[in-house]
């Protein structure tokens, strides 16, 4: 599931990146994907 999600937001992040979106809604993708890949980690270490 958060697998998934971040596939997703990876893919929308891209296009953002390529579309030339303004920087501020690239920052805010990236932030959500960095979270979600560290929420990832922390439920796959048994951290959460």
């Amino acid at each position: 599931m958060l697998d998934e999600k971040i596939c997703e937001l990876r893919e929308k992040l891209n296009r953002s990146i390529s579309d030339g979106k303004d920087y501020s809604i690239i920052y805010e993708l990236s932030i959500e994907l960095d979270n979600l890949i560290s929420k990832f980690y922390e439920k796959k270490l048994n951290l959460v």
